[in-house]
């Protein structure tokens, strides 16, 4: 291809990459900037592809698994050489864990000094390769965008997952001809990864449900991940099965929905006959399979085969698409004379009770008037204030295992906590991309005071790009999770080691940083602040400080500390 003079046309690899972003239809890109990756900012003007530029690259990284959970499509986060790509690997290792689909690409030395000490330079790929699920250089310009086209498609390989690139700064600032250059065409590059499962498995599952007089089934982070929603409604309906949330899964039922519960989990896997795990491991969140009745059938579905029957034995586990396998035996059920479903009303009944008891329990808490602020009284009011459109993130220890019981989405995709490597300091970049990507959504992030100081500073970032969202800081001047577990190791006399923080007017650092900000003390006042923040337009931090000497159940349980 030659230009107006019959020259050949040349592109750069920063140029390249945009490109190759843009075929995979990335639409922003999350970054802190740094002379080993400046052409690809060129490159992401002249593809109309957005740069968010923040001031930690952990945030980047975030951010970039933050904006894939919204959306569906893959994140990217661009950062420099050695410090810079160092930095976005905590963000990286969360989105391995969470399973989320994202691509770091980050700058290193020029190859014309391989091995010299360059600026900047690590082994980077080394590095990243247990982390991610591929972790390659780009070894000439003519090249890059087909590797970006690489790590794409291995982040869709089973279970979703991060990719990370290095680009060498002269690779990445050459020109090549353009017809020398592979470019992928948008939607020709990689497969479709929606596996329906195995159809004598599929047959076997309906013939358990159908059987099954007390069956429950628990829906985790890919049944979000799948968008499988109507999938597993359908499924539940349909069958009459009682379900669980847990993960990205939540808010999958609606929180009045006959069909949810949520307090009757630990009841309903002692007793039931049938449990059907979707999407979610034998992790510590479940733990590890053993809260599952050995008498029970247990069947696990998910999109890694690696996952099923990991920690505990399964009767039947299925590799596939969570919707297409659910769709699948709700279909396989559907030409029989009985389905089961009446039957179980009885045992939806009998968890009803459950969860109700365990609700009418907890409720004076809730109701508290107390000051301190009792945390429940906190997280309650959080969930009244919560509409149908408001997207509710969680980045904390304590506070955030006290809203795990008590704040519930109100429709799909409305829930996003760390995941299973328990990050702290997601919260203002999972802000950053839910704002910029559904910008129509009320953001809701309920902070730690120790979560949000560990990237707290990237609330200015929300302010600079015109980012609202309702902030809340369950404040106790403490790493309170970790305090617990300390009192009960060593004693009250060494409680305090390692994990108390300054009493900080969090109000005042946002009112400093351009947001809204205000105080709270008094558990009357929690509303009309949270009101008075919506209607700011602004990003915003009310600070609600909460009773230190309390501690959630979760907080309690952890098995680490027993």
């Amino acid at each position: 291809m030659a230009d107006a003079d019959g020259e050949p046309q040349l592109i750069s690899g920063g140029h390249l990459v945009a490109k190759a972003l843009k075929a995979e239809g990335v639409d922003v890109i999350f970054t802190l900037c740094g002379g080993h990756i400046i052409d690809i900012y060129d490159g992401c003007v002249d593809e109309g592809i957005d740069v968010i530029d923040v001031r930690h690259e952990q945030v980047a990284a975030h951010a970039a698994d933050g904006y894939a959970r919204v959306t569906g499509k893959p994140g990217c986060a661009v950062v420099t050489a050695g410090p810079g790509t160092t930095d976005a690997v905590t963000g990286v290792a969360n989105a391995l864990r969470a399973e989320s689909p994202m691509l770091l690409i980050g700058g290193q030395g020029a190859l014309s000094q391989h091995k010299m000490g360059s600026l900047q330079d690590l082994p980077h790929v080394d590095m990243m390769a247990p982390i991610t699920k591929f972790s390659a250089s780009v070894p000439a310009t003519e090249r890059a965008a087909d590797i970006v086209s690489m790590a794409f498609r291995e982040c869709y390989h089973g279970a979703p997952g991060p990719s990370f690139l290095e680009i060498p700064r002269d690779v990445l600032d050459a020109k090549v001809p353009l017809e020398k250059a592979r470019i992928p065409r948008a939607g020709a590059y990689r497969a479709s990864t929606r596996s329906a499962g195995d159809p004598e498995a599929i047959e076997r599952l309906a013939d358990l449900v159908v059987h099954a007089e007390k069956p429950c089934v628990l829906l985790g982070s890919q049944v979000w991940t799948c968008r499988a929603t109507d999938a597993a409604i359908e499924f539940v309906r349909t069958l009459n099965v009682p379900a669980f949330m847990n993960g990205s899964g939540r808010g999958t039922l609606a929180p009045k929905d006959p069909h949810h519960l949520q307090l009757a989990r630990r009841y309903a896997f002692q007793n039931a006959d049938l449990i059907i795990i979707v999407g979610t491991p034998f992790d510590f969140r479940m733990g590890y399979g053993k809260r599952l009745s050995t008498d029970a059938t247990v069947v696990q579905i998910d999109l890694d085969y690696r996952t099923v029957g990991k920690n505990r034995d399964v009767d039947l586990g299925i590799v596939g698409d969570a919707g297409l396998v659910l769709s699948s035996v709700t279909q396989a059920t559907s030409g029989r004379v009985d389905n089961g479903a009446v039957s179980r009303k009885a045992w939806l009944e009998e968890l009803r009770a459950v969860e109700n008891q365990a609700y009418e329990k907890r409720l004076p808490r809730q109701h508290s008037d107390a000051n301190p602020i009792d945390p429940y009284r906190l997280v309650h009011e959080i969930n009244e204030f919560l509409t149908p459109d408001s997207l509710y993130i969680g980045d904390g220890g304590d506070i955030v295992t006290f809203s795990g019981q008590v704040v519930q989405p109100k429709s799909p995709g409305h829930w996003m906590d760390p995941g299973p490597l328990g990050t702290l300091g997601v919260g203002v970049p999972f802000v950053m991309a839910a704002k910029y990507a559904r910008p129509e959504k009320e953001v809701v992030c309920l902070f730690g005071d120790g979560a949000f100081s560990l990237t707290g500073w990237d609330f200015e970032t929300l302010v600079r790009f015109n980012l609202p969202f309702v902030g809340i800081i369950g404040n106790n001047s403490s790493m309170n999770q970790i305090r617990y577990g300390q009192i009960q190791k060593y004693g009250e006399g060494r409680g305090r080691v390692g994990n108390t923080l300054g009493d900080v007017p969090y109000s005042e650092f946002a009112k400093m940083l351009g947001g809204y900000g205000e105080e709270v003390r008094d558990p009357a006042d929690i509303r009309p602040a949270l009101e008075r923040a919506r209607e700011s337009g602004k990003p915003s931090l009310i600070n609600v400080w909460v009773d230190p000497e309390v501690y959630a159940p979760g907080t309690m349980n952890q098995t680490m500390y027993k």
